[in-house]
């Protein structure tokens, strides 16, 4: 039930006003701001509609904010709407950008009036959730993984804090190890799902002959080997989220149903005829090129329209080096509380060596290098030692570089030269996938002489390129 105040000499629209909402709201009339102010000592109310000139009373022209401001004084959270004739349209949008939650024009119409409240009403649900979600979002686990120096990051949290409290389809895409995983598990565990079931499925590690089956379940004889009826984990995880991790890969039937799960809420077993609820929010991840994938017929195009609702993308940590010792400071903590030993910090050498890397393997080859480095380091700090000599490459330190009384100048330019131009290719068939053509583009060079490059330091264009793609698709 609402509490309206209206303040206009137009009997007519306190009439309208208060025939939208007959029974369930309490609908007063003010015959001036004086007298509105008086009402709102003795009663709170929610909505506040009030004639433009009735708003301007004893303040100065077109002063709408301090008009304003003595009703907020009373009641911060006031929702003030005001009325206005049609030839001063221009202050009413000025008083909205001074504060008024919004604006009607005489003669005030009923569906306008309905509009407008439920407009409000909504905005002020959504804000209610975002404040809360701030509010929780960086409590105890959540504190470490979200921490960040980085822009890009900033702005991945701050898109996932908006998104976590609905229940929007998410598509996470980034390359591998970037932590989508993590992220999808943050989703849920902020969302109004999260006592029910979070339940990840790596796509690419399941065999295509028994993904629907893990997917959606499958019924006793539906297929040889199945002696009993399984539940799929769409069922499983009813009332909560799945997560569906590398999803380009997934069959063209499972893409079927999978589609039928997002556009109309069911699905059925393998080898089954009973429609089942499907009451779960779906994430997806993936580190190929979706729409790419579309335009080559890969993935259907209808499917990836309805994953894409809300896509986050995660920048790889190449792109955020300053987020490196506070991820290397958090998974030492990590290891020493499972381990017995008290490593407390990297030499100012190997942070160095962070700082000019690629990471092609991102957050993840992050961890796995400093776990290495963890089990085999005797100190108290990590030294270069602990660590794979390839690491230190792209440094090209002095004393990496022979010395001897031949050694001369130029030879020390040619070396540190070969290491500089091995390290940019890397990064360059890192970003264009592989793709020659692109990668000589961006280089400035021609596909032949780029060929000749890679040959030279044993680069090839395969290691980069996407997975190769088992299936065509048409669209039905």
């Amino acid at each position: 039930m609402w509490s309206i105040l209206v303040v206009s000499d137009n009997s007519e629209a306190f009439r309208v006003i208060r025939s939208c909402y007959p029974s369930e709201s309490n609908v007063d009339e003010a015959s001036n701001k004086e007298d509105a102010l008086d009402k709102l000592q003795r009663r709170r109310y929610d909505f506040f509609f009030i004639d433009l000139e009735k708003l301007k009373e004893s303040v100065e022209e077109n002063a709408y904010k301090p008009a304003m401001q003595p009703l907020w004084h009373l009641y911060p959270a006031l929702e003030i709407i005001v009325m206005s004739s049609q030839d001063k349209t221009r202050e009413a949008v000025s008083a909205v950008k001074e504060g008024a939650s919004d604006y009607l024009i005489y003669p005030i119409k009923h569906d306008e009036v309905k509009y407008v409240i439920e407009s409000i009403h909504e905005s002020i649900i959504v804000q209610s959730e975002l404040d809360y979600l701030r509010g929780q979002f960086w409590e105890k686990d959540s504190q470490e993984i979200i921490k960040t120096n980085n822009l890009k990051m900033k702005i991945v949290f701050d898109k996932l804090r908006s998104v976590a409290p609905t229940i929007s389809t998410v598509m996470l895409t980034g390359e591998t190890g970037t932590g989508k995983g993590v992220l999808a598990n943050l989703i849920h565990s902020h969302s109004n799902r999260r006592e029910a079931q979070f339940i990840s499925v790596h796509c690419g590690a399941i065999p295509d002959t028994l993904l629907e089956s893990e997917l959606f379940g499958h019924e006793k004889g539906a297929f040889t080997g199945a002696v009993r009826r399984k539940l799929g984990k769409f069922e499983i995880a009813s009332e909560g989220t799945i997560f569906l991790d590398e999803i380009g890969t997934i069959t063209p039937a499972a893409q079927i149903k999978l589609l039928q799960v997002l556009q109309d809420g069911t699905f059925q077993r393998v080898g089954g005829e009973v429609t089942i609820k499907a009451d779960v929010r779906v994430i997806g991840a993936t580190n190929m090129d979706l729409k790419r994938m579309c335009d080559d017929g890969h993935f259907r195009k209808d499917l990836y329209y309805r994953l894409n609702v809300f896509p986050i993308e995660i920048p790889p940590l190449r792109e955020r080096l300053e987020d490196i010792p506070h991820l290397t400071e958090t998974f030492l903590k990590k290891m020493n509380r499972i381990n017995m030993k008290d490593i407390k910090d990297v030499s100012p050498r190997v942070m160095e060596a962070f700082q000019n890397y690629s990471w092609p393997g991102n957050i993840r080859e992050l961890e796995n290098l400093l776990e290495r480095a963890y089990i085999l380091e005797t100190s108290s700090v990590l030294r270069p030692e602990s660590f794979p000599s390839e690491l230190f490459e792209s440094q090209v330190p002095l004393s990496s570089i022979p010395f001897s009384d031949s050694n001369t100048l130029a030879d020390v330019r040619h070396k540190a030269i070969e290491n500089v131009e091995r390290h940019y290719l890397k990064r360059l068939m890192e970003k264009n996938r592989g793709r020659i053509k692109e990668s000589a583009e961006d280089a400035g060079i021609t596909t032949r002489q780029l060929h000749k490059l890679l040959t030279k330091y044993g680069i090839r264009k395969e290691e980069f390129k996407l997975p190769q793609h088992r299936f065509h698709i048409s669209e039905s």
